[in-house]
């Protein structure tokens, strides 16, 4: 995998994370930026700069035996798009601009899985199916953008169309393509073979994924039969949880056997990570604590990077690094980085819980979350001096 791909990828990573870091000081000091125009900024540059970018670079690698040049020009006019992004939305927000660039993103993603689709060589019928369930939900996630326009015009950005639109886009942008891609590159490394057990996995996977999104319309269009449907999807999501930890216990354990410390530590971290936004998710099946997710902001910050960072990032670093030589630089990196998010995780829920139960602040709340999330950038600094100083124009793995 060419370095300078992955070296691209970790730079945006990198003012995401300071970006996000600059939130969280804004609490302590004025920082001169609009916050809801910086939130933008920080959760298109984490979401298409590094999620998006990653998972394409993985993608070609893995599946597109035959590199065509093609593939090397999308991800630089991509990259043109999130940097974009990534200086107009701190500045004006939605604006002209800001949904020029967005709409170029959208329009490489889409010949992007028209040439994956195209191009992709996979011996993994689990892979497959996988990976294009992926791409069909990257697909579907973007109606929720094409919505956002008709949205505002005709009802506004406070009615619950508008916010509708986005939680579509965000829902199927992470359980679906992130998420399920992810698992197409999981289960090609792992080897998994195609039986009944992950034919009954994939469809479970495929309806949880769509009735799950019963939950954020609720919030916005409360009706009792959305209750229901998201009650049966999470169910399912819980079985389809219960199938995954199944179809890799073997093979995750013997591929485990070679690897240093600090990837089986990435591995059963990420697992770890998977297996408790599922169950997280099963809490929502108490309509009390539904309510409580949507009123309180922590539990939804919180949630959201345990999917980003936990699990999702969690495994394309192990992807990643898993052939590496674990260098001093990508020990303290990684670590760092681990260290950081559990910090503001753990802080995010019990100040999110003191909310709930009507206690107030912790003590010095705002200044321990900014201390902890100084641990991010730092984390992925050390990761990409790491890389770059890694010999070659390649990263094996």
């Amino acid at each position: 995998m060419p370095k300078k791909l992955i070296i691209i990828c970790l730079i945006n990573f990198l003012i995401a994370a300071l970006m996000g870091l600059a939130l969280r000081y804004s609490f302590l000091e004025s920082i001169g930026l609009n916050y809801r125009f910086l939130t933008h900024a920080h959760s298109h540059v984490a979401m298409l700069g590094w999620m998006y970018l990653m998972l394409y670079t993985f993608i070609v690698h893995y599946f597109i035996p035959d590199k065509k040049s093609i593939y090397n020009k999308l991800f630089w006019v991509t990259e043109i798009a999130v940097v974009g992004m990534m200086l107009s939305f701190p500045v004006q927000g939605y604006a002209a601009v800001s949904i020029t660039f967005s709409t170029l993103h959208i329009f490489c993603s889409y010949y992007f899985v028209s040439l994956v689709w195209k191009h992709h060589k996979v011996t993994s019928a689990t892979s497959q199916l996988l990976l294009k369930a992926a791409l069909i939900f990257m697909l579907i996630s973007t109606v929720g953008v094409w919505c956002l326009g008709p949205a505002v015009g005709l009802l506004g950005q406070a009615s619950a169309f508008y916010q509708i639109a986005i939680q579509f886009f965000l829902h199927f942008q992470f359980n679906g393509w992130f998420l399920i891609a992810v698992l197409a590159l999981l289960f090609h490394i792992l080897k998994i073979e195609d039986s009944r057990r992950f034919k009954n996995f994939f469809k479970l996977l495929v309806v949880s994924t769509v009735l799950t999104f019963a939950l954020p319309v609720q919030w916005f269009a409360p009706h009792p039969i959305l209750i229901y449907i998201n009650v049966f999807g999470v169910l399912l999501q819980l079985i389809t949880l219960y199938l995954f930890l199944k179809l890799i216990k073997l093979e995750l354990n013997n591929a485990l056997k070679t690897q240093s410390k600090l990837i089986v530590t990435l591995y059963y971290f990420s697992v770890f990570c998977f297996i408790l936004k599922t169950l997280l998710q099963g809490v929502t099946l108490i309509p009390e604590f539904s309510e409580a997710v949507f009123m309180h902001r922590n539990f939804v910050i919180g949630f959201i990077h345990l999917v980003m960072l936990g699990v999702i990032t969690g495994f394309l670093f192990a992807f990643l690094f898993s052939k590496q030589n674990s260098s001093v630089l990508l020990k303290l990196g990684l670590y760092c980085f681990l260290s950081g998010f559990v910090l503001t995780e753990v802080i995010l829920l019990i100040q999110g819980c003191r909310f709930y139960l009507g206690m107030g602040l912790i003590s010095n709340y705002y200044l321990l979350l900014f201390l902890f999330s100084v641990l991010l950038p730092l984390g992925i600094l050390l990761i990409l001096l790491h890389v770059g100083k890694t010999k070659g124009k390649r990263i094996y793995m």
